[in-house]
């Protein structure tokens, strides 16, 4: 990460790329009008200035290109996030109505239900969704919200036939603000909850471990604290603005984080790791800091969420109205090759994206009717993108 701007820096189109954190001189390459960095440098630097020795970039990715995007629904209201469950289906959360919809592989859309204690404002509103891994065995399914005095977790039941049940609250106290509220929550391979947090727009706080804003937080479904837990409470890594991005390459976790005027961020999660915000943004070589490993300039990405499957990371691009693809090397020294974005423009603001069930496709959500962007015929949709073999 590096110490931010001031002002500026969103008119320059290119994103950097780098490995591990070391200590040692940066490699550079220029690859048509794409930054490619390996190992460490400052991002506020300008490129020309950064460069040392050319090197051979990024891994490329060998996957075969994705199939165009097809409908799944049309006619949502700022669906957020997307769930499956089972047996393929859906589950997406309306940020602004605070409504669940069941959405089938068809495209039939059904309510679910609406979870009481919304209190949409700003970024704020009904956020993120989580599937219980025991789900044929539990029927749970857990929902990041904003109430009227903070953010939280609750989980309720969910049966097609009877619609949500009563929410239980799992986790609440998450500072809430107009903007900066996170929301994003996925169970990891260790069957245990995750969930991405924002400052709340009061920066010091990313730095207060014993604080849940500007954190990725971790808990027991429950809501306990597990006991190898860092600090000893549900503070997981610290030093985030705004993490809306939580995805699994094995057992590593990856996060996407906003910028302010310099560099959005992908990050590979460490236990207790500080990352950095507000001291630095983007690529700082600190000591103290863990360094990202894939930077864009703002313009071109505002990630949100994110996914894995076929050996790339998928981030879904707010700002830059576009589909990131960032192959995964299996690497520790050089874990990304070079992001290739897809769908410029094409369908708007892209809130999510979530790997289908056997991990033949990806299903998007276009975010174009949350006051920030252009709403198209048909908005807010569910696309499907089928990927190669």
């Amino acid at each position: 990460m590096c110490m931010k701007p001031r002002s500026g820096g969103h008119g320059d189109t290119h994103h950097r790329v780098r490995g591990e954190p070391m200590r040692h001189p940066r490699w550079l390459s220029v690859l048509g009008g794409v930054v490619l960095v390996l190992g460490v440098g400052c991002a506020a630097t300008p490129p020309a200035e950064q460069a040392r020795t050319g090197a051979t970039g990024g891994a490329e990715s060998t996957a075969a290109a994705p199939a165009e995007p097809e409908d799944v629904a049309t006619g949502l209201e700022v669906p957020w996030a997307l769930g499956f469950l089972p047996d393929g289906s859906a589950l997406a959360t309306e940020r602004d109505t605070a409504r669940i919809v069941r959405i089938d592989r068809d495209g039939t859309v059904t309510e679910a239900g609406e979870v009481p204690g919304v209190e949409p404002r700003g970024e704020g509103g009904l956020l993120g969704i989580a599937v219980s891994p025991d789900y044929e065995r539990d029927r749970l399914v857990y929902a990041y919200l904003t109430s009227a005095t903070d953010n939280r977790i609750v989980r309720m039941t969910y049966h097609p036939a009877a619609g949500l049940g009563t929410p239980e609250t799992v986790a609440e106290g998450i500072p809430r603000a107009d903007f900066h509220n996170g929301g994003r929550i996925a169970f990891g391979p260790d069957g245990l909850l995750y969930a991405g947090t924002g400052d709340a727009g009061t920066r010091q706080l990313a730095q207060d471990v014993d604080s849940t804003a500007g954190k990725i937080l971790r808990m027991t479904p429950e809501g306990d604290v597990p006991d190898d837990n860092p600090f000893g409470n549900l503070v997981y890594s610290y030093g985030h603005r705004n993490v809306q991005g939580l995805a699994w390459h094995g057992d590593t976790l990856l996060a996407t984080e906003f910028g302010q005027n310099a560099y959005d961020e992908v990050n590979v999660i460490r236990p207790g790791g500080n990352y950095g915000w507000p001291e630095v943004e983007g690529v700082g070589d600190r000591d103290g800091f863990v360094d990202p490993v894939v930077t864009w300039r703002t313009a071109e990405a505002s990630p949100s969420g994110a996914a894995v499957a076929g050996g790339s990371l998928w981030v879904a691009a707010l700002r830059g109205e576009r589909l990131w693809r960032v192959p995964l090397t299996g690497d520790p020294a050089r874990p990304v090759g070079e992001p290739e974005a897809l769908f410029t423009g094409e369908f708007g603001r892209l809130r999510d994206v979530v790997t289908e069930p056997g991990g033949t496709g990806i299903w998007l959500t276009t975010s174009n009717r949350d006051s920030r962007g252009t709403p198209h015929d048909g908005d807010d949709r569910v696309l499907r993108v089928a990927l190669g073999e």
